[in-house]
């Protein structure tokens, strides 16, 4: 049987080499904690590899600023997909080059590093052997121990949320990768639904949509600068002057992007959230509904810091919803607090073999 107790006792540090680093590995971005100083690193999931010399050269935001820019022979890859890892070896270097430019710098005066203990999220939808990958990325990384929580309790944990009361809470959380809706209460998930139409696959959409409305193509980058600073839910008209190259002649071409546009473009994707919303609350037991309902939706991710987003949820849904800054680094946020609390955390460990 396992017992968490004993697995904790071999950790009985002195101060001098007690050390726990949170880490929240996302399709878009990567956050890195420890304790007692919080988050340390935000930097994006994006290394680049250079196929001449076999070799990682750009790691994190740096590499996200270069894709679409670089010689042929040096590729930015992107080695988590949809919240798992996709690419193994990608992921372990970047790891690695996160690991030291965040929680090395705090183990200068630490005779060992040796025995440094990881809890990382995971998400719900990730298979054992996606789970295992994770794990196995972290502890080639210099990670001497890893325990993986669902991200679903560790997002609500940090949106103020006690998940182990008996009472039914509803989130959504809006991240790069995935779109997680679940409800959580007594400790453990109740309903969920994931969809694929996340902040990531949004900028495609917007890609297409410029492409076939006004014959232009633009680069990732500036779809997601359109997502960003273009899209609201309230009556706000705003326009962005973008360049591109012309389908007619492929050449440079100016245009001017409206808010209007990317409603258009990204509104058959929140309506699916919103159907996949009601589609949840339908098919969960009736028992909990009032209090969903009493309770309210929380909103988090990347995509909860779009302005009026929670009116737009309050309108289609008929529920109140409630946002906040900090809920954009809920899961980090949470899994510091779970890791607080050993008792209860050992009742979420997944890996507990």
């Amino acid at each position: 049987m396992f017992n968490f107790t004993e697995i904790f006792n071999k950790f009985k540090f002195n101060f001098l080499n007690s050390f726990e680093v949170y880490f929240d590995l996302g399709t878009t971005e990567s956050k890195i904690a420890i304790k007692d100083k919080g988050i340390i690193l935000r930097e994006s999931t994006s290394i680049a590899y250079n196929t001449r010399t076999s070799s990682y050269i750009f790691f994190g935001n740096e590499a996200r600023s270069i894709i679409g820019k670089t010689p042929e022979y040096i590729k930015i890859i992107k080695p988590i997909i949809n919240g798992v890892i996709f690419d193994f070896d990608s992921q372990v270097a970047l790891n690695k080059k996160f690991i030291e430019q965040s929680a090395y710098i705090y183990l200068k005066n630490m005779i060992l590093k040796s025995n440094i203990i990881g809890f990382s999220v995971v998400p719900s939808i990730a298979t054992e052997i996606e789970q295992k990958a994770l794990e196995e990325s972290l502890l080639k990384s210099g990670i001497a121990d890893v325990f993986l929580i669902e991200k679903a309790l560790a997002t609500a944990t940090g949106c103020g949320i006690d998940i182990f009361f008996h009472k039914p809470y509803l989130v959504i959380d809006l991240g790069g990768g995935l779109i997680e809706i679940f409800i959580v209460g007594s400790g453990g998930i109740i309903n969920q639904k994931t969809l694929k139409i996340a902040g990531e696959h949004m900028n495609k959409l917007i890609y297409n949509y410029i492409y076939f409305k006004y014959g232009v193509i633009l680069g990732e980058a500036t779809c997601e600068e359109l997502k960003i600073n273009l899209l609201t839910f309230d009556n706000k008209e705003k326009t962005i002057v973008v360049r591109g190259k012309s389908l007619e002649n492929g050449l440079p071409k100016s245009i001017k992007v409206k808010t209007s546009d990317i409603k258009e473009a990204l509104l058959p994707a929140f309506n699916q959230i919103i159907d996949s919303i009601k589609e949840l609350i339908e098919s969960s037991p009736p028992e909990i509904i009032n209090e969903l309902i009493e309770n309210g939706l929380y909103i988090t991710g990347g995509l909860s810091k779009i302005e009026k987003i929670d009116y737009f949820f309050e309108q289609e849904l008929k529920i109140k919803t409630k946002t906040n800054e900090v809920f954009s680094y809920a899961t980090i946020n949470g899994l510091i607090k779970l890791a607080k609390d050993k008792e209860k955390l050992e009742k979420i460990i997944l890996n507990k073999n």
